[in-house]
């Protein structure tokens, strides 16, 4: 279909061992990329997608959805007001079951996935804070867990520093096991507050409690997506969130896999 039909664009949602091969042969043919997050397994991979991108002047566009979800919008209008002072943290939590018969055989196997809980569902996490802030994450302090019975090289759980490259602190907390399932991302500022309970709310403080906040209409992420990618097409520029980009989130995956390894700091 590829070579016969040449569509404008592929969009690649396959299990992530398979994200190279097929990116770097619908960009040799001459196909516009959406490719879902992670990019692909590693940074390197990352990089040779990119080459034959630019090589053959494709738009490579990443799909991390968290830029899209009507609370995270909502969220970075506010921040971008600067109403609030300087940034000096971000937490960010997120459990939820990943250890479930419904979740495919694949994303238990690291060799096609990536990783665990971290590839899978921290790649959200890193994509968030990134956004949010405007930056990179440029070091790593992470301590993960290996606890689900029978995945013994599937980690279950992380706590993880990274530190951006504005020199903000943040914490991420993932937990695959048995528990309660939430996500919150708060945002501390020298004058205030700003909690995003995803998918429910934004609030902010400014006077020692939290008050919701209105957000704005609420679109479908995947539309959201595709109108940005279409505009991208239409004016000739590459997305923000770009290959580049996907690289950024990939390689912080990698490097919270080598600081639990060697029970250090890794600088990106």
């Amino acid at each position: 279909m590829i070579v016969e039909t040449k569509p404008d664009i592929a969009i690649i949602a396959l299990p992530h061992f398979l994200h190279k091969e097929a990116a770097i042969y619908c960009a040799s043919h001459g196909c516009h990329l959406l490719l879902e997050k992670p990019m692909a397994l590693t940074s390197a991979q990352c990089t040779e997608i990119m080459e034959i991108a630019e090589r053959n002047g494709i738009i490579t566009f990443i799909g991390h959805t968290q830029q899209y979800l009507a609370q995270n919008l909502t969220a970075k209008s506010i921040i971008r007001k600067g109403e609030f002072g300087k940034l000096i943290m971000v937490n960010n939590k997120r459990y939820a079951p990943y250890f479930t018969a419904e979740r495919p055989g694949w994303f238990l196997d690291p060799a096609k996935s990536g990783g665990g809980i971290v590839a899978n569902l921290g790649a959200h996490s890193i994509d968030k804070i990134q956004w949010l802030t405007d930056s990179r994450i440029s070091r790593v302090r992470a301590t993960l867990s290996y606890e689900a019975a029978g995945y013994a090289d599937v980690e279950g759980s992380a706590a993880m520093l990274l530190t951006t490259t504005d020199g903000v602190p943040c914490t991420v907390n993932l937990s695959g096991y048995n528990g309660i399932r939430g996500e919150e991302t708060e945002l501390v500022f020298t004058e205030g507050m700003l909690k995003i309970v995803n998918h429910r709310a934004v609030m902010v403080s400014q006077d020692g409690e939290y008050k919701e906040v209105e957000p704005g209409p609420a679109e479908e992420p995947f539309r959201l997506q595709l109108l940005d990618l279409l505009d991208c097409m239409a004016t000739g520029k590459q997305p923000y969130c770009n290959g580049e980009y996907g690289r950024s989130v990939v390689r912080t995956i990698e490097a919270v896999y080598e600081s639990d390894r060697l029970k250090e700091e890794v600088t990106l």
